[in-house]
């Protein structure tokens, strides 16, 4: 049976191409226009999601804060600038390399996450998985937000819909 962090993480990237597919209808300029928000456009706000979800990988990885800080500031002047089409590569290419390390390991086991200014923490790998996840999820939001004030519709990416579309139904 397949573990609810993979399934979750699934929807993850379900959620993640359905927001690409919106963006896709959109004029490509949306993407790049400021709007008052947690990002100041779409864009950043993708490449943020895109780095955060790499960070939470390395660190699975076992890799130090240090090495997460080094590797993640080298690939965020790889992705400045990138379109959207681009961007939604790289998401995929990440996805892969999030299925590929989870076939090595054991969702339910710790590892070590250390912080400068938290300490450190022993949390299983699907408790990383729900906070990825969650954290796109928020970023999401904040994306279809946007397209609203600037008179597009959003994308509907909520789990329910994920469900609906994975889920056997009853005829």
């Amino acid at each position: 049976m397949k573990h609810d962090a993979l399934r979750t993480y699934d929807y993850h990237l379900w959620a993640n191409e359905k927001v690409f597919e919106r963006l896709q209808e959109v004029p490509q300029e949306i993407c790049e226009q400021e709007v008052p928000s947690v990002f100041p456009t779409i864009s950043k706000t993708l490449n943020h999601m895109l780095l955060t979800d790499y960070v939470w990988l390395l660190a699975m990885q076992g890799e130090s804060y240090e090495k997460v800080g080094k590797v993640v500031g080298q690939l965020s002047s790889e992705t400045a600038g990138k379109s959207v089409t681009e961007l939604r590569e790289m998401f995929h290419e990440m996805a892969g390399k999030f299925k590929d390390f989870f076939q090595q390991i054991d969702m339910e086991a710790t590892a070590p996450y250390s912080h400068p200014q938290m300490g450190t923490i022993h949390a299983r790998y699907c408790d990383i998985v729900q906070h990825v996840v969650n954290h796109g999820t928020y970023h999401r939001g904040n994306i279809s937000a946007m397209l609203r004030q600037l008179g597009h519709a959003g994308a509907s990416s909520d789990y329910i819909y994920y469900l609906f579309e994975v889920l056997p139904k009853e005829k």
